[in-house]
């Protein structure tokens, strides 16, 4: 039996090149094993999760126990918080975030809303800051938390700044769920809200996720007009209706946003 993971396997038409670095690529998996759900896990878990071998997938806990990411107490690994670092390399690599949270500070004092900006990452968002008022989901929300995209305001903004044929291959990838009653399946639907986003450059969302949530989000863009993130405000159906939404809060949120494209540009 080899180490090769099991996301590797038959079906994968991807090949690595030359330049892949395997050992690396287990490692990373090994990493992304841990999780809400498994916080801490024995030898043989990590394995099972990662499809490693007990050789392999040991070699490498140990290394990244000796890195100070993973902690043991003989039989279960935990990461330590040293494992941050991976991620705010990234975050600190891109002054945009420095900017735009006071901004959005300002705009959630202003709206009473909470506001959250994210990225695109193949088919998910995933959140890089967030500005609380109060919970609105029941999942529990944070910094590297991800969402489907095409099922949120934020992912259609950033997949509307797709070309149109890499936007339609990752439709052609995506599996499909209905969170709620009110949730697009179908392809030409989705593709005719992500053009309205395009068109109108934002986009709101009614429940589509999760019942009672709706949002609202547009792009940030860069000096070259390209959209390098999305901002959005979201609230719950009770109190937040989406008349309120579109004719109260999205004059905000527009505003918000253009001014955190501008001070991209200048920089």
């Amino acid at each position: 039996m080899n180490d090769t993971p099991l996301s590797a396997g038959i079906g994968n038409t991807h090949r690595p090149g030359d330049n892949y670095v395997q050992s690396f690529a287990r490692g990373l998996e090994v990493i992304r094993s841990f999780s809400a759900a498994a916080p801490q896990q024995t030898l043989s878990e990590v394995a099972a999760r990662t499809g490693l071998t007990r050789a392999g997938a040991r070699r490498i806990l140990l290394t990244l126990q000796t890195l100070g990411y993973l902690e043991s107490d003989g039989r279960l690994f935990r990461l330590t918080p040293r494992i941050l670092d991976l991620g705010f390399a990234y975050l600190s690599s891109m002054p945009i975030w420095d900017l735009a949270e006071p901004m959005m500070e300002a705009l959630t004092d202003r709206v009473r809303e909470s506001c959250s900006a994210a990225v695109l990452d193949g088919l998910d968002i995933v959140y890089v800051l967030r500005v609380h008022t109060h919970k609105i989901m029941s999942t529990n929300l944070a910094v590297g938390s991800r969402l489907p995209a095409f099922w949120t305001s934020l992912g259609r903004v950033l997949l509307a700044a797709l070309p149109e044929d890499e936007l339609r291959a990752r439709l052609a990838t995506l599996p499909r769920q209905p969170f709620t009653r009110h949730t697009v399946l179908d392809d030409e639907t989705l593709l005719a809200r992500i053009a309205q986003a395009r068109t109108q450059g934002w986009c709101l969302v009614d429940q589509e996720l999760e019942e009672g949530l709706i949002s609202v989000a547009a792009p940030l863009k860069n000096r070259a007009g390209d959209v390098v993130a999305a901002l959005n405000i979201s609230g719950q159906a009770n109190r937040t209706s989406t008349e309120m939404l579109r004719e109260q809060l999205l004059p905000e949120l527009l505003q918000t946003a253009q001014a955190i494209s501008r001070t991209l540009r200048t920089r």
